[in-house]
């Protein structure tokens, strides 16, 4: 299932898409990989695909808001304090 919502402008539309309580994937379309890895950093959202839905398993998964448990004691407590995300993108930014 797909949601379309209109956006004003980039900054309208990354506000929209993390007022959710739900996190687990999202998807940024542009041709501009520097656009897209930028966008992805502002997304609550512990997955992001580039000009697609990109799920690759061998990639961590954290997921965000309403969904996961938190852990306590041990490394594992401070798990809730970070937020680990996947980028996929299609190129590699200049900056790396």
């Amino acid at each position: 299932m797909l949601s379309v919502i209109p956006a004003q402008n980039e900054q309208h539309a990354i506000a929209i898409a993390n007022d959710t309580i739900y996190g687990l994937n999202a998807s940024v379309f542009t041709n501009d990989v520097e656009r897209a890895r930028d966008v992805a950093r502002q997304l609550r959202s512990g997955t992001v695909g580039h000009n697609a839905f990109r799920n690759r398993l061998r990639h961590c998964v954290r997921r965000l808001q309403a969904i996961g448990i938190g852990r306590e004691g041990g490394t594992e407590g401070l798990h809730p304090f970070l937020e680990t995300k996947t980028v996929i993108l299609e190129g590699r930014p200049a900056a790396y």
